[in-house]
């Protein structure tokens, strides 16, 4: 079940993702969520983000780090995340990666921040989804095959296609799963290094600061 968290939306969570690489300003988040295309997945507009950022920081998320100033611009508050905060970032993540919720812009939330738990981590996430998608498709399956009895298929197309979504999101965690599992998956020993040191190579910083700009 989705916790009650104190900042719950999702651009909270971007936020807190972005400023775990290197204390910003929230100009400078917002940019960077813009470039990685984050805008597909939520509207983020700067008064919203500086909400966002004061709500983080009122509990303890992020913290003022210092200020800065380009050219006749107005000074900048910029932002680091915090313990407490990079400890809510991976909760919820393993929150959004192993429980399926009727929203699938939360899943692909948390996928886009699966690097916060690791590999091995991230690995038994997707697997405990899967038993649970795998769960609910059986219990989708046994009762449209029921209700086709007496129901005509008019009134049952939506069911197929809740079963259908299910299935293929199965499919597809299973996949990456077995890349995971087996050691195929791209960058793997990259992704570990980053995990236990909490510092990125150089080559992995400069394409998280590109995103989706090229």
């Amino acid at each position: 079940m989705a916790k009650r968290r104190k900042v719950g939306n999702l651009l909270a969570l971007a936020v807190l993702s972005t400023v775990a690489q290197r204390p910003m300003h929230p100009y400078e988040v917002m940019s960077l969520l813009r470039a990685r295309d984050k805008d597909a997945d939520m509207e983020i507009k700067l008064g919203s983000l500086y909400t966002v950022m004061r709500n983080l920081a009122r509990h303890g998320f992020v913290e003022v780090a210092g200020t800065t100033r380009e050219g006749a611009r107005p000074e900048r508050t910029v932002y680091r995340i915090t313990e407490a905060g990079r400890a809510e970032m991976v909760d919820w993540v393993r929150e959004l990666v192993s429980t399926p919720q009727p929203e699938p812009r939360r899943f692909r939330a948390g996928l886009s921040v699966l690097a916060a738990v690791g590999p091995e981590e991230g690995a038994a996430l997707l697997r405990q989804r899967l038993e649970l998608l795998e769960r609910e498709c059986g219990a989708r399956r046994e009762s449209l095959a029921r209700d086709v009895l007496a129901v005509p298929r008019l009134f049952l197309v939506e069911d197929e296609y809740e079963l259908a979504a299910h299935e293929a999101e199965a499919a597809w965690v299973r996949s990456l799963l077995d890349e995971l599992t087996s050691g195929t998956f791209p960058g793997l020993a990259e992704w570990r290094r980053w995990k236990a040191t909490g510092e990125m190579s150089p080559e992995l910083a400069e394409l998280a600061e590109r995103g989706h700009e090229e």
